[in-house]
């Protein structure tokens, strides 16, 4: 793991797609949220969501999203995705990533995500359940 990766707990390393780029020979704007939903996943693999969602049927969705482009990415390279959890709050989290970039040996794109957990049953949303939080404890004490 890279220096530029330090405080983030879970990472993904990806090879770019060289059908992701558009018109102007870079990956498309869009693609960056992908990469993000990826490491998300990584990351709610890694505390138990997905188990607890089919138990509980209370699961994160997504509340907001943000990407800041810091440099362009463009086929071939490889891309190291990491994943933080930044912010707790009783119904909500903060999700803070990163892209780093192989080739240009730089982060070529931050982003952040406020994930709602919600219960699908009534469409509320809903408080973190213990055994997440404590999950999510466990993962960023690693950093």
């Amino acid at each position: 793991m890279t220096l530029q990766m330090t405080g983030f707990p879970i990472t993904l390393q990806k090879e770019l797609d060289w059908g992701d780029m558009d018109a102007l020979q870079h990956i498309n704007n869009v693609v960056y949220f992908r990469y993000f939903e990826n490491v998300r996943l990584k990351y709610f693999e890694s505390i138990g969501v997905l188990e607890e969602m089919e138990k509980t049927q209370v699961g994160p969705i997504l509340g907001a999203t943000e990407c800041k482009y810091l440099l362009p990415l463009t086929y071939p390279d490889t891309i190291i995705l990491g994943a933080t959890v930044s912010q707790i709050k009783e119904k909500r989290l903060t999700m803070k990533y990163v892209i780093h970039s192989q080739k240009l040996e730089k982060i070529a794109a931050e982003g952040s995500a406020e994930i709602v957990f919600v219960d699908f049953a009534s469409g509320r949303s809903t408080l973190i359940s213990d055994n997440i939080l404590a999950a999510i404890r466990n993962v960023q004490a690693d950093i």
